[in-house]
């Protein structure tokens, strides 16, 4: 498969370049030598033993290619590890590697020890895009536009308002993930410890301590809730950044011009058209949030396993779980960029709130008619006006303020108010406040 055009652009070239197959080996490596250790500590394997492993073992050279051939016998790659780093050992102390393990403990603890850097990553990703909304709402708290609902315009509300349902997207997800445990598995054949009775739950919560893992409450082979737990996690993220590339690239539309993607040499170029500039950062952020909801629906679809070991469910798992980190990376990669670049262009969303010559405000229109008129006719009115208005190209407020039932009928500065689209914003800039300070409170 041609990963490198049709996969690896979606995702964080340095996670990915960090989570290589050298990577799996080197983590399942570290769970090996710390089992050790800590058998050493109890007694279980004799002093002086686990050093032994590591200094013949770390500096050893693995055939990752025989390693990743010896999972089409195996169903995993603990299996074809084991042997290939045991033969390495010195005969003497073979017999005390992987001593209580399975394969399952073996990989289940790698992959949580790729991923914990990735998810360090992805937090301090986090909160570069939040410094960057923050910095938006300041500046645009006051920055009318056009809101639209069901793709067409419907009133007023402020840009700053709506980089704020961005950042609340964004930093509730955070929050979530950054709440995800990384458990260590550690449970043996069936995750009971076999054969080494109340010592495998020392074990285990020693291993934890000494990988950097949190500690389960029992082993978790078929208890896939740290699995689900962190799928949905980086599901989560991976909407919220989808949602701000969706709104950026309507706004990017030639007719629409409220925003620009940040430019760049050679960003955003056709291969025929020499004229235009594509929403490519969004492109790329959508494609990887895409294909991360489908990795989350086989995570949620291996989430009940049969009895002690998943058959085919555990094995589905792997790639899912591990691609949707690196792809929540990627794309979070390029929300940092899209917001601490965009170019915003207040003139035209001016522009967009005259498209209907003003009747976008034929609502608060009605509100001030209909003491008078009564709400029914001041509807009728005010929807009369809005027509007329967009026929004739007339702005709104001077067709209203000839109609027979106006005229003369209400103050004509109230009525020049309430066709002013900047005098009704509603809480917009409340809710900007109200954002910073929940923000700011963790």
């Amino acid at each position: 498969m041609p990963a490198a055009f049709l996969k690896h652009p979606f995702m964080s070239q340095r996670a990915v370049a960090e989570c290589d197959d050298d990577a799996m080996v080197n983590a399942m490596l570290a769970f090996e030598l710390a089992l050790a250790e800590v058998q050493e500590t109890s007694g279980a394997v004799p002093a002086g033993v686990s050093q032994q492993m590591r200094e013949q073992l770390e500096s050893a050279t693995f055939n990752v290619a025989d390693i990743a051939e010896g999972i089409a016998s195996g169903g995993n790659a603990a299996i074809p590890f084991v042997k290939q780093s045991r033969a390495l050992l010195a005969d003497e102390i073979k017999r005390y590697w992987h001593q209580g393990a399975t394969s399952q403990d073996v990989v289940d603890s790698a992959l949580m020890l790729l991923i914990k850097p990735r998810l360090a990553a992805l937090n301090d990703l986090l909160l570069r895009c939040r410094s960057a909304a923050v910095a938006l709402m300041d500046t645009h708290i006051d920055t009318p536009m056009v809101g639209r609902t069901l793709m067409q315009q419907a009133l007023p509300i402020t840009f700053g308002v709506k980089v704020a349902h961005w950042a609340i997207g964004l930093e509730q997800a955070r929050r979530r993930l950054s709440a995800v445990e990384l458990p260590v598995q550690f449970g043996g054949a069936v995750g009971v410890h076999s054969g080494w009775d109340n010592l495998g739950l020392e074990w285990m919560d020693a291993l934890a301590e000494r990988l950097g893992l949190s500690v389960p409450v029992l082993p978790w082979h078929t208890d896939r809730y740290p699995i689900h737990a962190l799928g949905t996690a980086l599901d989560a993220v991976a909407g919220a950044a989808e949602k701000i590339a969706l709104d950026v690239s309507l706004l990017t539309q030639t007719e629409v011009g409220e925003v620009a993607e940040p430019s760049a040499p050679g960003m955003g170029e056709s291969s025929s058209m020499p004229h235009k500039r594509n929403p490519v950062r969004s492109a790329l952020i959508r494609g990887a949030a895409r294909q991360v909801h489908g990795h989350t629906s086989v995570l949620i679809n291996a989430a009940a396993q049969p009895l002690e070991r998943g058959l085919g469910e555990w094995h589905a798992e792997w790639a899912p779980l591990m691609e949707g980190v690196l792809l929540v990376e990627g794309a979070l990669e390029q929300v940092v960029v899209l917001l601490e670049g965009l170019e915003v262009y207040p003139d035209n969303m001016w522009r967009n709130l005259a498209a209907t010559g003003g009747g976008i405000m034929a609502e608060p229109a009605a509100r001030l008619l209909a003491p008078t008129l009564g709400v029914e006719k001041a509807k009728a009115v005010s929807a009369e006006a809005a027509e007329t208005s967009r026929r004739e190209a007339r702005p709104y407020s001077e067709v209203l303020a000839e109609h027979p039932d106006v005229k003369g009928a209400v103050d004509p500065d109230a009525l020049r108010n309430a066709c002013d689209p900047a005098l009704y914003l509603g809480s917009s800039a409340a809710q900007i406040t109200r954002v910073k300070k929940w923000l700011e409170a963790q």
